[in-house]
């Protein structure tokens, strides 16, 4: 059974060490659904259906259920970050 999402929840890619972003919102009505702001890239609605997994207060996405564009996203949600402060940065292709 899953733990209940709830909103501020870390957001990841299955297979990635690090997050993109976080749950802003969740959406019961109609085609339940979350919102999730994307580092750099602002909210996507990403359906319930592409939720692999949430554990320890982290929701864990299928990337093969995401849309392109938010796939786009993610791989770029870092690029602002300063690497003098990242020390293992990922390399832009390192999404699974």
């Amino acid at each position: 059974m899953h733990e209940p999402i709830e909103e501020g929840y870390m957001v990841f890619v299955s297979g990635a060490h690090e997050g993109f972003g976080a749950v802003r919102q969740i959406r019961p009505d109609g085609r339940p659904a979350l919102v999730i702001y994307v580092e750099n890239a602002g909210d996507f609605t990403v359906p319930l259906s592409a939720i692999e997994s949430i554990q320890a207060q982290k929701v864990i996405l299928d990337r093969d259920r995401l849309d392109p564009a938010l796939r786009e996203a993610i791989r770029h949600a870092h690029d602002a970050e300063d690497v003098r402060f990242v020390p293992h940065a990922p390399a832009e292709d390192s999404l699974p």
